[in-house]
């Protein structure tokens, strides 16, 4: 048995529309300055972005995919992914505000939480479960690689959520479609510098030391994208456990995404490392979005159990 993982003619519409509103709305330096723009988030659910996958909203974990691979050869900031499991947990009250970018939700395991300083809602995240939480002290900002503003807090919980499980695959779906969008990005800029930067008398990417790692990239990066879409397609069509396709999709995108970071950045040399270079504003989104909660431990478990390790 086959299906056909080209996404249909309305997301692609989603994919475009995404692409053109981040053109439209670009970020000098994607939160590297521990600034959130908030009225750029809430123009981003203005597209309806935000309510993928919710009963308010319209398309399902496909259209969820089509979104974030054009978020992530953007590199937009935010919390994407939490935002996508929230709005499967909480009720519609709450709900209605994630969706509108009225409020945002920091999703996570204390004490480490990201977007915690300036979060509305707070889910403590600890799979298969999920609680409703608050703060139960002050939140003491912690800086990040990327700029995001993390913080450190303990949680009070208030009332377990239903439907964890399903809630936190479509979030390691988005997350994985993300990653495949931003290390594809990578890949475009490392190849199109490999062809015009000449060395020797020839453009670097006919050298196989070039040539070869670029190649390898493109089939993790493209393994990872149709992972998250499988995954994508089950989560939408299956009453089976989505959650070890989502873990398996997550596991090769952070895989294939950081796997580019370290290529691309060899690629350009000594401007890959530098603030202001091409590469290094998409690498330190990559690795940040990579290290959002929950960790890669109960995905490897997940996919373990998958094949009955």
């Amino acid at each position: 048995m086959s299906f056909d993982l080209e996404l249909d003619d309305a997301q692609q519409a989603i994919g475009t529309a995404v692409a053109q509103f981040c053109r439209d709305h670009p970020s000098v330096d994607d939160g590297a300055s521990g600034d959130f723009d908030r009225a750029r988030w809430r123009e981003l659910a203005e597209l309806g972005v935000l309510a993928l996958g919710t009963p308010e909203g319209e398309g399902g974990a496909l259209e969820v995919v089509a979104a974030m691979e054009a978020l992530g050869a953007a590199v937009f900031a935010g919390p994407l992914a939490a935002t996508f499991c929230a709005t499967q947990l909480l009720p519609e009250s709450e709900r209605q505000a994630l969706v509108t970018g009225d409020a945002l939700v920091s999703v996570g395991k204390p004490p480490l939480l990201p977007f915690a300083p300036i979060a509305d809602l707070f889910i403590e995240l600890e799979a298969p479960h999920a609680w409703r939480a608050r703060p139960a002290g002050e939140i003491e900002p912690v800086e990040t690689l990327a700029g995001d503003p993390w913080g450190r807090v303990q949680l009070e919980r208030e009332a377990e959520l239903p439907e964890a499980g399903r809630a936190l695959a479509l979030s390691e779906i988005a997350r994985a479609a993300y990653l495949a969008g931003a290390g594809q990005r990578l890949l475009d800029d490392a190849a199109e510098h490999a062809r015009t930067r000449i060395q020797f008398g020839r453009a670097i990417g006919e050298f196989q030391a070039v040539a070869h790692p670029l190649a390898d990239c493109a089939m993790q990066l493209s393994a990872a994208a149709v992972l998250a879409r499988i995954a994508a397609a089950g989560f939408d069509t299956s009453e089976s456990d989505p959650g070890p396709h989502a873990a398996a999709a997550r596991l090769s995108a952070v895989r294939a995404a950081l796997g580019a970071v370290y290529v691309c950045h060899q690629i350009f040399g000594a401007v890959g490392v530098t603030l202001e270079g091409p590469v290094f504003r998409v690498a330190r989104r990559v690795r940040q979005f990579a290290s959002e909660p929950p960790d890669e431990h109960g995905a490897r478990e997940a996919v373990l159990e998958l094949f009955g390790v």
